[in-house]
């Protein structure tokens, strides 16, 4: 098996999943920002961990991707709701960023930065497993219209209101 192997993340994966670490990612990150400093610093890591795990092989090396894939999404919908893994890739590299930031505040002794860091996550990660709305695929999408992503990088991506079920917002 290659390295790129190794490190595959799927072309299209099922919504539901999606949204299963995401709805998981919001309790760990409310307890992280409740928690006293020493905890703050394991349970952010925890964070990123998690997110590593996910940006580098989709649900494959993560455990509350193997959760949601294996337990949660088959509860939710016995149909899966295909869409591009582009965008969830890009959206869980948008978390690795962030909850790495948030560790660094930590680190730094900065616990009140690191929490708001970790509540701006929250909100996206709460907006993705209770709405559907990936913010990281909104951006993404957008990210394309203005040419920093190239359009067959990701075709169905470019305009995500096209989905069938999504309505057009202002």
């Amino acid at each position: 098996m290659s390295l790129r192997e190794v490190f595959a993340f799927p072309e299209v994966v099922n919504d539901y999943a999606a949204r299963g670490p995401a709805g998981l990612v919001v309790p760990l990150a409310g307890a992280t920002i409740l928690a006293p400093p020493p905890v703050q610093v394991w349970l952010a890591a925890a964070l990123v961990v998690g997110f590593a795990l996910r940006v580098a092989g989709g649900p494959r090396y993560s455990p509350f991707g193997r959760l949601s894939v294996h337990v949660i999404a088959p509860r939710v919908s016995s149909t899966p709701k295909l869409v591009a893994g582009a965008p969830k890739r890009f959206a869980q590299t948008i978390g690795l960023v962030m909850s790495s930031v948030a560790l660094g505040l930590f680190l730094a002794g900065l616990s009140t930065a690191g929490a708001v860091v970790l509540g701006v996550l929250v909100a996206a990660a709460l907006a993705e497993a209770a709405l559907g709305f990936c913010l990281g695929c909104w951006l993404y999408a957008h990210l394309q219209r203005v040419g920093v992503v190239s359009d067959d990088s990701c075709v169905e991506c470019a305009d995500i209101w096209a989905r069938p079920g999504m309505t057009a917002r202002s």
